[in-house]
């Protein structure tokens, strides 16, 4: 059964929670980008995705991939909760010989591509799909990829095939953040007007607050036999859910200290009271 809104948002907060903890522990990790897309996470694992641990090897199975793959923390936590594999593995993350590395492996469980360098995902997307529809499947494959990745001129070519293709099949969601490590994406390489790019590029595009679990919802949930691969520009916030580290560039990458974690956890402490408040207001 689907999950409520107010569901989701409860277990984005523990995602949250999680996640911070297992940087803290492992002493590294993309910690804002992780933030900014657990929302997004959620609702593909909880919501869209048909795929399961018992599933995984259907070749029915829709297909995820985390262009992104330096925020891999967020979806370790999100795989775990799903039961791909225990989540007190990721006690060895970052540590020697661990499967749970700074990127997506295949030596993970739920893990369909090794990706790592920047701009390969949607490619590697586009070639699943087109495979999708040789062989007559009905899976869908979703791509995350971070806007400040969208500099790669590979993205641009995978984007052209796609509409050539008329992959319908194919739906890549951009974590628009409008932070990288350097600052702001339209700084370092402008990519704005965004959806005006896609939709020049024949894409069908969808422009969402990354956060709102009813929007992502119905974005992500795709028109049949369209023709036109979709795009969803999922706008965010780099460190959402943590005060001191939202919209702050130097949070792509960091471990809070301990006084930081603390104060992070009671960011989340008092958002999860209020969610409580306002089921009984509502109740």
């Amino acid at each position: 059964m689907s999950l409520t809104d107010h569901e989701l948002a409860i277990r984005s907060i523990q995602y949250r929670r999680d996640m911070l903890r297992w940087i803290v522990h492992a002493g590294a990790g993309h910690t804002g980008g992780g933030l900014s897309c657990m929302d997004i996470l959620n609702v593909l694992y909880n919501r869209i995705l048909r795929v399961s641990p018992e599933t995984f090897t259907s070749p029915d199975r829709d297909r995820y991939i985390q262009s992104k793959g330096h925020c891999v923390e967020a979806l370790y936590v999100v795989l775990a909760d799903r039961g791909f594999f225990s989540s007190e593995k990721l006690q060895t993350m970052c540590g020697y010989d661990s499967a749970f590395v700074g990127h997506p492996t295949r030596a993970v469980p739920g893990i369909e591509h090794n990706t790592g360098a920047l701009g390969h995902g949607l490619s590697v997307g586009v070639g699943a799909a087109i495979a999708g529809k040789k062989d007559q499947r009905d899976f869908r494959v979703y791509v995350l990829m971070g806007d400040g990745e969208l500099a790669e001129g590979s993205n641009w070519e995978a984007a052209m095939s796609a509409s050539h293709y008329k992959l319908d099949n194919l739906i890549a969601i951009v974590d628009h953040n409008t932070l990288q490590i350097t600052g702001r994406t339209r700084d370092v390489c402008s990519n704005e007007p965004l959806d005006e790019k896609f939709k020049a590029f024949g894409w069908d595009v969808h422009t969402v607050n990354g956060h709102d679990f009813g929007q992502l919802t119905a974005a992500l949930i795709p028109s049949t036999h369209t023709g036109k691969p979709r795009v969803v520009i999922a706008n965010t916030i780099k460190g959402q859910g943590v005060s001191f580290m939202q919209d702050v560039a130097k949070w792509h990458h960091g471990v809070p200290s301990e006084a930081e974690y603390a104060i992070a956890l009671r960011d989340l402490a008092d958002a999860e009271a209020q969610l409580g408040q306002s089921k009984g207001a509502v109740q």
